[in-house]
């Protein structure tokens, strides 16, 4: 149903678009600004935006939080020409709004291009062409409870150990029903770092071919699959219940939990256990997480595309990256940040440079227009599989 909805959406945008009727009405020097964000992110925002505003006192910042729903309303804030100056997007949106020519192109001497892992620009890029500035990567890591390894005798995880111990651990670590070895999730997301350290993922780089039932594919997630069925290191539906698998590990009831940065704010304030991070587990293609990545996209429709650049550029310095980062809710995709102290800055987990090291072993996740669709589409084809 939702894979339709996007269908339908994509085309009306993509005709309101070139019919380009009833242009957004915005008084001069004043620009309007949408993200998402819990109410801790809002409240890293705020105070930059209001900064922002006094450097450039003639400049109006209208900031339009959209907690819930936020591509949905933003499809429809597009499709009615309303859409916002600057939008908050992620990789997984941006190719949407790019094909249907809805999203100014950044050119190399509008931003600090050498600033930013060279992947998050890539992530954020449609047919050549940048069209987001990176805030943020997003990998995927294996957060565990070193208590539990330790009542195991077990030495902890390091990075560069193979599938196979990874798959031993969790044995060894699962006593059913109260504790299991490894987190189990029906999201493509937390099942692609599987597919892709088998050699296989979704779609080709270039985007034409589905490669979800290659051999590699298929063998990456028969592997997934059998964590739950075969081996059961990781919990059924009905042994998780209504718990997700981050309040699992919270509560002691998981061994391993894969999962990225943006948890551990959360970890840091709630887990009263010793745990740390280690990369994903080498398969046969070797430790290949996706990497995705949000950033600032201007609308190709703006009244003041200038003041917007000028927003944009503020929001991807150096200061304010700092500022999201130091909260530890961020892998920032500045290089002069992420490996900064300002990251690597003490607290838990302890070993932070894995987020940092697993970008070079990243695979910017390949997204079409209709990626959406094909992991709805995906999701619904393996839930068999997985139950």
């Amino acid at each position: 149903m939702y894979g339709k909805l996007v269908t339908l959406v994509c085309s009306l945008l993509t005709m309101l678009f070139l019919c380009g009727c009833g242009a957004k009405e915005n008084s001069s020097g004043t620009i309007q600004f949408a993200s998402w964000g819990s109410k801790s992110e809002v409240e890293i925002l705020k105070p930059l935006l209001a900064d922002f505003e006094r450097e450039n006192p003639d400049i109006k910042i209208e900031f339009m939080h959209i907690p819930q729903n936020y591509f949905q309303k933003l499809h429809l804030l597009f499709a009615s020409k309303k859409a916002p100056d600057v939008i908050f997007l992620n990789n997984h949106y941006l190719p949407v709004y790019a094909n249907a020519g809805l999203l100014r192109k950044f050119e190399d001497s509008d931003f600090e291009k050498d600033a930013f892992y060279p992947k998050a620009l890539a992530a954020l890029s449609w047919q050549g062409n940048c069209y987001a500035v990176p805030r943020d990567i997003s990998t995927l890591v294996i957060f565990y409870n070193k208590d539990i390894f330790k009542k195991h005798n077990l030495p902890y995880p390091k990075d560069g150990w193979t599938m196979d111990e990874f798959l031993s651990d969790a044995e060894k670590l699962t006593t059913v029903p109260d504790v299991f070895g490894v987190s189990f999730e029906e999201d493509v997301l937390f099942y692609l770092p599987y597919l892709m350290s088998f050699g296989g993922g979704i779609l080709s780089d270039d985007l034409s071919v589905d490669i979800s039932d290659t051999k590699e594919s298929l063998a990456g997630l028969n592997f997934y699959a059998d964590l739950r069925k075969r081996y059961h290191v990781a919990p059924l539906k009905n042994e998780s219940a209504s718990a997700t698998m981050a309040q699992m590990f919270m509560q002691g009831r998981l061994g391993m939990y894969l999962s990225g940065r943006w948890i551990v704010p959360k970890f840091r304030e709630e887990v009263n256990f010793d745990w740390d991070v280690v990369s994903f587990p080498a398969g046969p293609a070797g430790s290949i997480t996706p990497l995705d990545a949000s950033g600032w996209a201007i609308s190709a429709d703006s009244d003041n595309p200038d003041a917007a650049l000028k927003l944009v550029k503020y929001l991807s310095s150096k200061k304010v990256s700092e500022d999201f980062t130091k909260s530890g809710l961020i892998v920032p995709a500045r290089v002069d940040v992420a490996e900064s102290k300002i990251f690597m800055d003490g607290q838990k987990p302890h070993n932070s440079k894995v987020f940092i090291n697993s970008i070079e072993t990243s695979k910017p996740t390949p997204v079409s227009v209709d990626y959406r669709i094909i992991l709805d589409n995906m999701k619904a084809k393996n839930e068999y599989l997985f139950n």
